[in-house]
């Protein structure tokens, strides 16, 4: 294509989608979000690549900067819901989830960057069945605590973010899709708590996937599409504005399979891209 820049992947570097295209596309999926309580970024991705025809770690780095952009600015509204103090009480289940996610996600990022094209669709069509799995698990049911002794706790923290860092890092995400429940499961905190913690987790887990990603060629897909990542994020928050108006009007056991459905769609369509 005459004048277009193209990735190892030879799929389009830079989009040229039109901005009210690029921006509705955002705002749809932070409505999705929004509506469930999270940014959207496990639905942004398979937009990214089928859509707009990013190869898949071209994808993944833009849905990254995305989601950097979400959780900054939902950071201080989730900072107003849940005391900043109260959360301070909990820093320890942050630390323990960070000793594990920020070496996560500078693995999973790198693994990202070194695997082969192919490789890398199928990975992410797993891990589309993976959060497609969390997302029933996390709001059709209720999720108890595995009561852990101490000993045994922070060990599988430290695991748990691992796996968690290597997710978020491979996917673009911000995690809290598997975050969220495992706060729960692992340190019995309410989910409104969970939902602040996650966050608290996710920021200095993406910026140092970010960090990892900057140092690879694929990077140079960010910039040359700053305007199009600004104006999906801006219509990704403007979304999830609306979204988050509209949380609890649409029933959980309606709203999820709905949700859950594109999700396994599009890993079948990664698992059989070419």
């Amino acid at each position: 294509m005459p004048g277009v820049t193209t990735d190892h992947n030879l799929t389009p570097l830079r989009s040229t989608h039109s901005a009210p295209v690029v921006f509705g596309a955002g705002a749809a999926i932070g409505v999705l979000g929004g509506m469930i309580g999270l940014g959207g970024a496990e639905f942004r991705l398979p937009l990214l690549i089928s859509l707009f025809g990013f190869a898949a770690l071209s994808a993944v780095i833009l849905n990254k900067a995305m989601s950097l952009v979400v959780v900054l600015v939902a950071l201080p509204a989730r900072l107003a819901a849940v005391p900043a103090a109260e959360l301070a009480d909990r820093w320890p289940v942050a630390v323990n989830l960070l000793a594990g996610s920020l070496l996560g996600a500078w693995a999973g990022a790198a693994w990202a960057v070194r695997m082969r094209s192919s490789t890398l669709y199928k990975v992410l069509a797993a891990l589309m069945v993976l959060m497609a799995a969390a997302l029933l698990l996390t709001h059709t049911t209720t999720l108890g605590t595995l009561d852990l002794p101490l000993w045994a706790q922070i060990p599988a923290g430290v695991v748990a973010g691992f796996g968690i860092g290597v997710v978020a890092a491979i996917m673009g995400v911000a995690g809290g899709e598997l975050l969220i429940p495992t706060i729960v499961l692992l340190f019995g905190e309410d989910i409104k708590t969970a939902g602040s913690l996650s966050l608290l987790v996710s920021l200095p887990t993406m910026l140092v996937a970010f960090a990892r990603y900057s140092r690879d060629g694929s990077f140079a897909v960010l910039g040359a599409n700053i305007r199009f990542t600004a104006t999906m994020a801006a219509g990704s928050i403007a979304g999830a504005v609306v979204g988050g108006l509209l949380l609890g009007v649409f029933p959980n056991l309606v709203l999820i399979p709905l949700l859950a459905v594109p999700l396994l769609v599009s890993a079948l369509k990664l698992a059989r891209h070419d």
